[in-house]
């Protein structure tokens, strides 16, 4: 994920430099840059065991089955056990990963927004745990997987920036672009957030609820939610445009700030294409996790973008 109009801080112990000061030192954009993708991975993953119907694949919560934490042979869920189990199981490294960039955060480079962003990956980890949780309790309910994903969505945006703005200073941002452009990448960030949202409720309608003997649905009509979920990607594809025109038309000479949107359109269209081949071939497993991960980058490169309109450049 490189970064965009970034002002680099050497990520350098501020006290005496021990040796894990040292390590933490030389390893830190590596620890930054795992804590992001491993949180687009988590997405991947969570999509995986809701397409093959593995859900329930460890019945109980937090054991896997009553008296163990793993699987145990005699468990009826067949292969759907070690699907669950495996993304429990990232979760648990994701958690380590948090864990780490917190630690390296505060020995090598503790400014106020990098602790801040640090400490909301951990915390939100804990979240996702326990909506993990509570979403095996609730027999998969839609709207408890509906959240566990936006949730996850949230999470990526903040691992993303975290290691993006790494070798920023502890200065106040100041935006490159006027702020009606800004406002008007706020305003598409919002309707992402939608076209997010209105997803959950097209994969809580559909076939994959997420465990393939007793699906849990929203009960609305599909077509009719699917086309509703299209129609706000079509104003959101509107959006990107209008601000990669405004931010090449007033943003600064080099034009990174206009590339970063660049990449949401074309993450956008390339995610509309898989939308719509989903759509037309009655949702192959294997499409929609492919859509599932464009999501997860698309909230990555909007990311990226938000942060490329503004500098705490002195």
């Amino acid at each position: 994920m490189p970064s965009s109009q970034v002002t680099r801080v050497d990520a350098t112990p501020t006290g005496p430099a021990g040796p894990v000061q040292g390590l933490l030192a030389r390893w830190f954009d590596r620890i930054l840059w795992v804590n992001a993708m491993l949180q687009v991975l988590i997405i991947v993953s969570g999509g995986l065991v809701r397409l093959t119907g593995s859900g329930l694949g460890c019945p109980t919560w937090p054991q896997c089955v009553p008296g163990s934490y793993v699987p145990v042979p005699h468990q009826e869920q067949g292969i759907h056990k070690f699907i669950e189990f495996g993304n429990r199981t990232l979760t648990g490294v994701l958690g380590v990963a948090a864990l780490l960039a917190v630690i390296a955060v505060w020995q090598v480079a503790p400014r106020r927004h990098l602790k801040r962003d640090s400490l909301l990956v951990l915390g939100g980890i804990v979240l996702q745990a326990l909506l993990g949780g509570l979403t095996v309790l609730a027999g998969l309910h839609p709207v408890t997987v509906a959240t566990h994903f936006l949730v996850s969505a949230g999470l990526v945006a903040i691992a993303t920036r975290l290691h993006l703005t790494r070798h920023e200073p502890d200065v106040a941002a100041r935006s490159l672009v006027p702020s009606l452009v800004r406002q008007l990448g706020t305003v598409t960030c919002l309707v992402a957030a939608i076209v997010l949202t209105l997803g959950t409720v097209v994969t809580g309608s559909g076939p994959h609820s997420g465990d393939a003997d007793t699906p849990a649905r929203f009960g609305l009509d599909p077509r009719t939610i699917s086309w509703l979920h299209a129609d706000a990607v079509m104003l959101f594809v509107g959006l990107v445009v209008a601000t990669w025109v405004a931010v090449r038309l007033t943003g600064s000479d080099d034009n990174r700030a206009a590339g970063a949107w660049h990449a949401v359109l074309l993450v956008t269209v390339a995610q509309g294409v898989v939308g719509y081949a989903q759509y037309l071939t009655d949702l192959p497993w294997l499409l929609v996790l492919g859509h599932m991960l464009l999501a997860a980058l698309l909230v990555v490169t909007l990311t990226r973008a938000m942060v490329a309109l503004r500098t705490r450049h002195a």
